[in-house]
């Protein structure tokens, strides 16, 4: 707009606050580590958590689990309700420390969608790495395969839409397939498209650089050919274990 009037000094200005505004955040989010996953370890049943440089477990086997529900209450939104889901957890080498950790977010969750994520998990280690729709063991790895594909990808939404709306086209053969909502659609797809690209490209660049962040405890056991002893039995046989 302002080179448009041909004020450049304005244009630069607003062009200089523009890359900086934008590359700056970038290289926090690039460069800065990562929160590591929860890790669910079928070769020794075991679950692993990582917080701020300290190591939490417990034996899958062992594992006490709790789901409750709650109401979110605030005077412009009303109640809301949503569900938790938490495992109790202790420190590597100092049992005494226990934690509740959540198994995701909690918000937008109710009490059947958490027991059901439970459910998932408790097939993924009793009965996986294979199972079907059911939890049941499976000799087919097409169930799971379906589960990892659904994604949502901000950058892939106007391309989706799109195609959805080719569909319906020939469909109707071109009668009265438009809706009032893909206008909208379409138009914040194309927004949303470089915001979406960029928040992708910066998360699987910092991912990247957070996969050996893991105390070496940890990484020989998920080696397929590391030790399967337990981290709670290796606390119990040797208090000189290192991180």
């Amino acid at each position: 707009m302002f080179a448009v009037d041909k004020n450049w000094s304005a244009a630069s200005t607003g062009l200089f606050f523009g890359i900086a505004f934008l590359i700056i955040p970038f290289l926090w989010e690039a460069f800065r580590s990562l929160p590591l996953p929860i890790l669910f370890n079928r070769r020794t049943r075991e679950v692993y958590f990582e917080q701020n440089g300290v190591l939490y477990h417990c034996p899958w086997d062992d594992i006490a689990a709790v789901a409750y529900q709650f109401q979110l209450v605030g005077p412009y939104t009303g109640a809301m309700r949503s569900a938790a889901l938490e495992v109790l957890m202790h420190q590597f080498k100092r049992p005494e420390h226990q934690v509740l950790v959540s198994l995701g977010l909690p918000m937008g969750k109710d009490l059947e969608l958490q027991a059901a994520f439970w459910e998932y998990l408790r097939a993924y280690m009793n009965n996986g790495p294979w199972f079907d729709e059911h939890g049941a063991h499976s000799a087919s790895d097409t169930f799971v395969k379906e589960q990892l594909s659904i994604k949502f990808e901000l950058s892939k939404t106007f391309g989706e839409h799109w195609r959805d709306l080719k569909k319906r086209y020939h469909e109707s053969n071109g009668r009265n397939y438009l809706q009032f909502s893909d206008v909208f659609l379409l138009i914040g797809g194309v927004f949303d498209y470089p915001v979406g690209l960029i928040g992708e490209y910066t998360y699987k660049f910092a991912s990247r650089r957070s996969q050996n962040n893991w105390p070496q405890v940890v990484r020989e056991r998920l080696d397929p050919n590391g030790p399967t002893e337990r981290l709670i039995d290796a606390e119990r046989n040797c208090g000189s274990l290192e991180l």
